[in-house]
């Protein structure tokens, strides 16, 4: 899958997760916790034995990972 892809995957996860976890940031900071969001959605789906693919599927899977790694980062930041 070409940058473009992920580029895109990323922004709408991080946005979606953003929107879902009630947060507010920018479109770069949207794209990297999605783009590390989708790493982390791809470990758990792998962990797990699910294998989605395409435009929805790797979406779901970035905006697991992007919830994943927010609630995370709202844990780290409350201590």
């Amino acid at each position: 899958m070409s940058i473009l892809f992920w580029i895109i995957v990323g922004i709408i996860a991080g946005w979606l997760a953003e929107q879902i976890m009630g947060r507010n940031h920018g479109l770069i900071t949207n794209l990297i916790v999605g783009v590390i969001g989708a790493v982390i959605g791809g470990f758990i789906a792998n962990a797990l034995g699910f294998t989605w693919g395409g435009w929805i599927g790797s979406t779901i899977v970035a905006t697991i990972g992007a919830i994943v790694l927010l609630f995370l980062l709202g844990l780290v930041k409350r201590r």
